[in-house]
């Protein structure tokens, strides 16, 4: 434990002196220090980042914190009736509320509001038994009315946190976990879209998304750099999946990330920061972060200033560009939503006796049907299967591997620590080359399981386990054993005719039999190797081993 502490004080200060090194030495046109698509900043935020200056004597220290948007779960809009689906045709699921025509009202969606429940109890929040409802004015075309519906004065839930992990080495054999605090969870409608048509001149509006619940997690800026944020999203991402309450799906808008960044010397107050707005994937999170803790820096010792400015990430840059300043704040007037009242929620003691339990909601009711959350379930899973904890990360981080996982320990005969490489190594490998998803990949748990078990009962080599797997990815439906016996795959089980074999590969190789004998047993490596190219993998490796030991001591 003392030496992970040893890593995590070190920090970043390193990877950000170096990449300050790199950046300083290079000039000429482009977005900024780096190259066009090159990440900014080398963070693998193993603690407090403090990066080095270009004298080495004026250290920086990046702040970021965040804001994201997470799109509810729920078959209809936060305040209306209308349904909630991504790609409708344009303007097809908008009721008379959500395009805010004249005496419409809103009506409060209970699914929201047990959603925003969940969430705030998951992430250690304090549940305000009484919440408010703001109404925050600005003009832009895909607000109808004017104003957003949100939860500007008393939030829904307060004064959380997120634990979070991450790998402090590139071989993910070291994991540190850091805590993030959550400030605030508030409900609130999200806008319509606007479509640029550059061609034309013309902006379109499409309202379907306009009403849509939302939940914005507010997080303290207790992060450093790109990897940082990027695992803290990560995390909740999986929580809300996990819940249920959000699908939180980047790719169809129903988890953006707005991140703050500012630097500042040790000691002093935090510098101007600039907000990084709608950020929709986890990789570009972290290079937009760490690309602007770099342009900040390179800004501030080249003599210039940090403007208070709304900026968005350019992905095919790997820059981000100006959107608009905020030095002159925007007054959103805030002010108490007439239409709605309070929104009063209960627990266990406050719930009056004569209340119908189903016109209200109870949040220890909630409490007690949380489902086991990310964590709890890695755990479990390093526990029962006796996994390294790195990869209960992987199992989880990837939908559906941690079932197709345990499906394929209940079906085999082979122990959980000897499964878990056949899944990261090859099945994952092969997904991640392809683009698929553990659901849709060709060779099922069964199937595997059942190759498996060829391996352990020793009817057939790894060598020769890996050339069935890569017949079964083919998808036509054939079984292993019947893979195995078209290409005669079975390990030798003559073994005169395998000692014949070994003979002729020490007969044929004195530089190498000299070699084992002089002291060099790693040589004998190669001889197996030979062996096994001679059977076409049809060998048992361990007997080979012994096989030639013999005949070589002899």
């Amino acid at each position: 434990m003392a030496a992970l502490v040893a890593v995590a004080a070190r920090g970043c200060g390193g990877l950000w002196r170096r990449a300050r090194q790199r950046g300083a030495g290079q000039s000429g046109p482009g977005p900024g220090p780096f190259p066009r698509g090159q990440r900014g900043v080398a963070c693998n935020a193993r603690g407090g980042a403090v990066p080095a200056g270009k004298s080495g004597l004026a250290p920086w220290v990046p702040v970021v914190g965040l804001e994201i948007h997470a799109q509810i779960s729920s078959n209809s809009k936060l305040f209306s009736g209308s349904q909630v689906q991504f790609a409708a045709p344009p303007n097809s699921l908008v009721s008379f509320f959500d395009a805010s025509l004249p005496g419409t009202l809103p009506v409060l969606n209970r699914r929201c509001v047990e959603a925003a429940v969940m969430t705030g109890l998951a992430l250690n929040c304090s549940i305000n038994k009484k919440s408010l409802f703001d109404r925050k004015h600005y003009f832009y075309a895909d607000l109808p009315a004017g104003y957003q519906i949100t939860q500007q004065r008393v939030p829904i839930a307060v004064n959380g946190s997120l634990s979070y992990s991450l790998c402090i080495d590139s071989k993910m054999s070291q994991m540190v976990t850091k805590t993030v605090r959550i400030k605030q969870i508030q409900l609130e409608q999200d806008s319509g879209k606007s479509l640029h048509d550059d061609t034309r001149s013309q902006t379109l509006v499409d309202l379907n998304r306009a009403g849509v619940g939302l939940m914005e997690v507010v997080m303290e800026p207790d992060m450093c750099c790109g990897e940082e944020a990027a695992a803290a999203v990560r995390e909740l991402q999986l929580i809300l999946q996990t819940l249920g309450s959000s699908q939180a799906v980047m790719a169809e808008g129903q988890l953006r990330v707005d991140a703050n960044v500012s630097v500042h010397h040790p000691g002093e107050p935090y510098g101007v920061r600039t907000e990084v707005k709608n950020i929709n994937s986890i990789r570009f999170l972290a290079k937009a972060i760490d690309y602007e803790i770099q342009r900040q820096i390179e800004e501030l010792e080249n003599g210039g200033t940090i403007l208070n400015e709304t900026r968005a990430f350019d992905s095919k840059l790997g820059c981000t560009v100006p959107m608009r300043d905020k030095e002159g704040k925007q007054d959103y007037r805030f002010m108490p939503e007439p239409n709605l009242p309070p929104l009063i929620l209960y627990d266990a003691k406050s719930l009056p006796a004569n209340m119908n339990h189903q016109q209200v909601i109870n949040i220890d009711w909630i409490h007690e049907r949380l489902p086991d959350l990310p964590s709890v379930k890695r755990k479990k899973l390093v526990e029962q299967y006796g996994i390294l904890p790195e990869h209960s990360f992987t199992l989880l981080n990837e939908e559906g591997l941690a079932e197709f996982f345990e499906s394929v320990v209940k079906q085999t005969q082979m122990k959980p620590k000897k499964v878990i490489g056949w899944i990261l190594k090859d099945l994952l490998s092969y997904l991640k080359q392809h683009s698929l998803t553990v659901k849709e990949s060709p060779v099922s748990s069964f199937v595997l399981a059942d190759l498996l078990n060829l391996l352990e009962k020793k009817e057939i080599s790894s060598t020769a386990a890996k050339q069935v797997l890569a017949e079964l990815w083919k998808g036509e439906g054939k079984t292993p054993l019947e893979i195995v016996k078209e290409q005669k795959l079975e390990l030798l089980q003559d073994q005169k005719e395998l000692e014949q074999i070994c003979q002729a590969v020490i007969d044929g190789h004195k530089n190498e039999v000299m070699a084992i004998k002089a002291g060099n047993p790693k040589v004998l490596n190669k001889l197996i190797g030979l062996v096994q190219k001679k059977t076409q993998g049809r060998s048992n490796p361990v007997l080979v081993k012994q096989l030639l030991e013999k005949k070589l001591s002899g």
